[in-house]
């Protein structure tokens, strides 16, 4: 009966062993700083060293509890650290772990016996660069992280995937390597001053089959964890980068569209007024210039606005006194962050399609207000309007309005509006209200 209630308490011990580990495992997820380190796969010697200093940290503060605490023994995870700061590190990272990990043993006086442990070092460290062995040995960095410790589907896996024997033998030699060190742990333990979990009688197979596996699993249940957060890191890049792509396809539309219709006025003035054309393609070169300067997804509502300066001042060579330009900017919106290329393509739409036609021109009003915490932004024309068949669809179709209500969607999602009012003969109004943006957040 003794012995039995020992097995139970031992069997205990090894669960909570396997619930500190994931506790941990789960913590260092949640750091920023870890994380960015858990997605680097080539890192300097000084990130290395940073690497090893975090596992050092937490769990060398493992083995510093045992050693201070009789009631805490299933905590030590010293052996299991040093070997994925090797597994996930390198040779460095592993080594240098594996020595601070070390240091509490070596130093301080275990409460339970009154000793030091000297040969945790050398055992640490060794173990610590056997995990840098096997990383050697992984074909592909991330087969580390696919890691299974389940030996009979390996084994499975080896004689069917004959075409990939190279993974199936990288997970064996893993499986074998941390079983190794675990053994090694136990035969120092039996010899020297190296702490180990073990039963105070003999051991059964059933005890000694746990406590290999509680090893095994105290390696791979972090492996998993942090799998699962760099799997969710990438995610949010990949989707971060899908939307700076589509941004960029749509803002690559606009540009050619606005350089093509200005080139067209150009050449039809080089027949009729060389003068007028040669400063014409001088204020396009202005325009161009700052075009070609446009690399972030936000401006200032004051660059924006004095763009629309240097386009409409192109437009009036061609219109001459027919188009009349009014701005109605309140100061305490000049310095909000807006998308970049926002009002150009409205501003086109005015001209192409409101007042062109219009023999008598028109005026193009713009106007911006604050509301609270979001921007209001007007862009109105008394053109010739648009007939209201092709009103219910133009946020959906065209260049101009739909291009700037995708790009708006796109960074805003359901917290922007955008909306079109016309009336044939009488113009047409643009109104978008938009968040207030922070320079940090359109930095993101």
């Amino acid at each position: 009966m003794a012995s039995g209630r020992v097995s139970l308490e031992y069997y205990f011990s090894l669960l909570v062993k396997l619930g500190i580990t994931a506790g941990i495992a789960s913590v260092l997820a949640r750091s920023s700083h870890f994380k960015a380190m858990l997605m680097r796969e080539n890192r300097t010697l000084g990130q290395r060293f940073k690497l090893g200093l975090w596992f050092s940290i937490v769990y060398g503060g493992c083995v510093a509890a045992r050693m201070l605490s009789r009631n805490y023994q299933a905590a030590d995870l010293g052996l299991e650290g040093s070997l994925l700061a090797g597994l996930l590190g390198g040779y460095v990272t592993g080594l240098v772990s594996g020595i601070l990990i070390s240091l509490p043993a070596v130093i301080l006086r275990e409460a339970a016996t009154g000793f030091r442990e000297p040969l945790t070092l050398p055992l640490l460290a060794g173990i610590g660069l056997l995990g840098g062995v096997l990383r050697d040995l992984a074909p592909d960095p991330e087969e580390i992280w696919r890691f299974s410790p389940f030996v009979d589907l390996n084994l499975v896996r080896f004689f069917r995937e004959t075409h990939n024997y190279q993974r199936t033998t990288f997970h064996l030699l893993a499986i074998a390597g941390i079983l190794s060190a675990e053994f090694l742990r136990q035969m120092l333990g039996g010899v020297g001053r190296v702490f180990f979990l073990r039963p105070q009688h003999f051991a059964e197979p059933w005890t000694t089959l746990a406590l290999y596996a509680a090893t095994l699993l105290a390696v791979t249940i972090p492996l998993k964890i942090w799998n699962n957060t760099r799997n969710e890191k990438k995610l949010e890049e990949q989707a971060r980068l899908l939307v700076e792509a589509r941004l960029a396809a749509l803002t690559s539309q606009i540009n050619p569209h606005f350089l093509f219709n200005t080139l067209n006025s150009v050449s039809s003035l080089i027949r009729t007024d060389p003068n007028q054309a040669r400063v014409m393609v001088v204020k396009l070169s202005k325009v161009l210039r700052r075009l070609l300067r446009q690399h972030d997804t936000f401006n200032t509502l004051r660059d924006e606005l004095s763009f629309i300066e240097d386009y409409l001042a192109i437009e009036v060579v061609r219109f001459g006194d027919k188009l009349r330009f009014d701005k109605e900017a309140a100061d305490d919106t000049l310095d909000m962050l807006v998308p970049s290329m926002l009002l150009q393509p409205l501003v086109e739409n005015c001209i192409k399609h409101g007042l062109s036609s219009k023999v008598e021109g028109g005026t193009i009003r713009v106007r911006t207000e604050r509301r609270g915490d979001r921007l209001h932004l007007l862009v109105e024309d008394d053109g010739v309007g648009i007939p209201e068949s092709k009103l219910a669809t133009l946020l959906d179709r065209g260049i101009g309005v739909s291009n700037v209500n995708e790009r708006l969607k796109v960074l805003f999602g359901n917290q922007y509006r955008m909306w079109v009012e016309s009336q044939p003969g009488q113009g047409t109004r643009v109104e978008i209200e938009v968040p207030e943006l922070q320079p940090e957040a359109a930095a993101l």
